[in-house]
């Protein structure tokens, strides 16, 4: 798919939410309004391609579960594997999408691999994940962003008091979620490891106070020119303040170079080689 086009949708999810725009802008490099249209769902979410791990899986369980918050009552989906045992935990915070089908998969393949995993619904506070993606965009900016904060750090103490955790946890998140990421590194000291899918830096005099190790992804600077801008000051505060970390850029990928249910931008070999990178981040912090 023409560049363009993904740079219009990258705008489009992460800007101003209104889908009249993106089909007028990309009608001026495709040629019509009707041809413009006809991109929108190949760019946007396709949820049958979600279920890499079925939930009837006979090597894990599923449980919905609330946990209390800084704003109150939280949803969470847990994926852990059904054999007896401690074992390490990891919370999963979703892109700006809400908590959704892609999501919960990824909460089931870390379960596959031996970790409880817990993905969050951080719009629990605004009454919960909406199933119209379009619909989940547009409460972002509604969000109490402290509150957002405490949720994400009310999780990793919940899953620590789950019967099934050895006390060590970890957190992963993607675009939005990888913001969280940065902001759950800088305000939770007891956080073993954070791994950031192209999510936002946090504010670089936050960066000495991160304790957990950290491991960052991100596109290709040429193309997800947005966060690639960001990176070289990132990079420097980690150095400067000797936080133990690896920063990865992929070249070639574009922003959400993960999200296998969005084909224009998913890139494989890049998504396999970071969620190797991941796994043994994990291994190596949560065992």
């Amino acid at each position: 798919m023409d560049q363009r086009i993904i740079d219009l949708y990258d705008e489009f999810v992460h800007v101003h939410f209104d889908r009249r725009l993106f089909i007028e802008r990309a009608a001026k490099i495709v040629g019509s309004l009707s041809a413009a249209a006809a991109l929108l769902p190949l760019l946007q979410s396709n949820y049958a391609n979600a279920a890499t791990i079925a939930e009837n899986d006979a090597r894990i369980t599923i449980e919905k579960v609330t946990y209390k918050g800084a704003s109150g009552e939280v949803k969470g989906y847990l994926a852990k594997p059904k054999a007896e045992g401690k074992r390490g935990s990891i919370v999963v915070v979703h892109q700006n999408r809400g908590l959704n089908p892609h999501i919960e998969d990824l909460a089931r393949r870390f379960a596959v691999d031996g970790y409880n995993a817990l993905a969050v619904d951080f719009l629990s506070q605004l009454g919960g994940s909406p199933k119209d993606e379009d619909e989940a965009m547009k409460l972002y900016p509604k969000l109490d962003n402290a509150k957002v904060t405490g949720d994400a750090n009310a999780a990793v103490a919940y899953v620590r008091t789950r019967a099934e955790s050895n006390g060590k946890v970890g957190a992963v998140g993607f675009c939005w979620g990888g913001g969280v990421i940065s902001q759950m590194a800088v305000t939770d000291p007891s956080l073993n490891a954070g791994v950031i899918y192209y999510g936002a830096p946090p504010a670089l005099a936050e960066v000495p106070k991160i304790k957990a190790k950290l491991l960052a992804h991100y596109g290709d600077t040429k193309l997800d020119t947005r966060l690639g801008a960001l990176l070289p000051d990132f990079e420097k505060a980690l150095k400067d303040a000797k936080v133990d970390y690896q920063l990865f850029v992929y070249e070639g990928a574009n922003h959400a170079f993960n999200d296998d249910t969005q084909q224009p931008r998913y890139e494989a070999n890049a998504a396999k080689t970071a969620w190797e990178r991941s796994l043994a981040l994990f291994k190596a912090t949560l065992a």
